[in-house]
């Protein structure tokens, strides 16, 4: 038996509602806003790579990249080229 465990974190999946008059992107940023403001993505956090929340929204790589770009201007995450995005250091 390993004594390395593993653990999953159950989130659920994020969820765009293309009737709304709230723009796709804007609904994305809230959705991981809320996140890591939760703490549900810590510090230093990876969020969900593009790839994966665009199979689980069905949104375009330039809507999700808009939406990161508006967490990134009020510098909730930073990104790092090639490895990806992650929540920022919390500010004391």
């Amino acid at each position: 038996m390993s004594s390395i465990a593993s653990v999953m974190i159950m989130t659920s999946p994020l969820a765009i509602d293309l009737r709304s008059p709230v723009p796709s992107y804007q609904q994305l940023a809230a959705q991981l806003r809320e996140r890591i403001t939760s703490g549900e993505i810590g510090p230093d956090e990876p969020l969900p790579s593009l790839t994966r929340i665009q199979q689980e929204t069905g949104l375009a790589v330039s809507t999700i990249r808009r939406a990161i770009g508006v967490l990134e201007a009020e510098g909730l995450v930073y990104t790092v080229r090639g490895r990806g995005t992650y929540a920022a250091p919390t500010r004391q």
